[in-house]
């Protein structure tokens, strides 16, 4: 018994390999960080050691969305007024958040000694995460590309709207073409039932597939549900103020799909090589040397 318990001690001291999650889309009113911040919560429910990075550095909102009144952001990070485990807050069931800024354009467009810093920063983390989601800026940004090229797996959120339609497509189309990414997963949200999303799902596949070199994979559905949008007035995640409802199975279901995807291969280092890669595809973009 003590040697078993001495073997998860031992275990758990290893440098982790960290599943990293971009959950993005091409505009904004999908439900994308309500996407995020549930699943972060429903795999913390389960068990899962969980960092949630608001990467939507100018109009950051996982805080709002969740009820949570951070001290420090990001920008403190970089400041050197703090570091990230004075900047983490505690969400439902130990997720825990590292929380960007709001209505700062300097957050926008960070140099490369501010990218730097937030490495370093990471870097110093008491505990590394078994899994990092993060919540990108809707769009087509190069920030939004940078994350979303540098995480292991990305969740493409989309719902059943012609311009939610047009423009995951279009972010699809850019994403590959121009910055190699040729696998994403994506999330249908806000429909009727479990058979109008995957209708939803085949209308983008089916494009994608005429004219993009792409993998794509419907790797959930989140339903219409009266329960989210009183749990989103209440400032709480569905999947904890009502774990019952709908949409929180569905978010639960989400989680395990999730769960299951790998940890890329040759990935290595906890949240710190996520960012790394960050700032080495801000490089390759602009020309710069490292």
């Amino acid at each position: 018994m003590l040697d078993r318990q001495t073997a998860q001690v031992e275990r758990a001291m290893l440098p982790k390999d960290t599943r990293v999650v971009a959950v993005t889309s091409g505009k904004g009113g999908v439900g994308k960080t309500n996407i995020a911040a549930n699943l972060a919560i429903a795999h913390a429910a389960d068990g899962r050691d969980v960092m949630l990075l608001d990467a939507d550095l100018g109009l950051a909102n996982v805080d709002v969305l969740l009820g949570l009144q951070p001290r420090f952001n990001l920008s403190h990070v970089i400041g050197g007024e703090a570091d990230i485990d004075c900047t983490v807050v505690h969400g439902p069931c130990g997720v825990r958040v590292v929380p960007a800024t709001s209505g700062q354009t300097s957050m926008l467009d960070l140099p490369a000694r501010s990218q730097a810093a937030i490495i370093q920063a990471f870097a110093e983390v008491s505990q590394q995460p078994d899994i990092l989601i993060v919540d990108t800026a809707a769009g087509l940004s190069d920030n939004v590309a940078r994350f979303t090229q540098a995480a292991q797996h990305a969740i493409v959120v989309v719902c059943d709207e012609p311009s939610s339609i047009t423009d995951a497509y279009a972010l699809i189309k850019v994403f590959s073409r121009e910055y190699g990414l040729s696998h994403f997963h994506v999330v249908t949200n806000m429909t009727r039932d479990a058979a109008d999303g995957r209708q939803l799902y085949l209308k983008l596949h089916r494009v994608a597939d005429q004219f993009l070199d792409v993998v794509l994979r419907h790797i959930g559905n989140v339903p219409q549900d009266g329960y989210l949008k009183r749990a989103v007035q209440e400032q709480r995640a569905v999947v904890d103020a009502y774990p019952n409802s709908w949409s929180a199975k569905a978010f639960r279901q989400l989680a395990s799909a999730t769960g299951r995807l790998p940890t890329a291969a040759g990935a290595s280092g906890g949240v710190e090589f996520f960012l790394e890669r960050v700032l080495a595809n801000r490089a390759d973009a602009s020309g710069e040397t490292q």
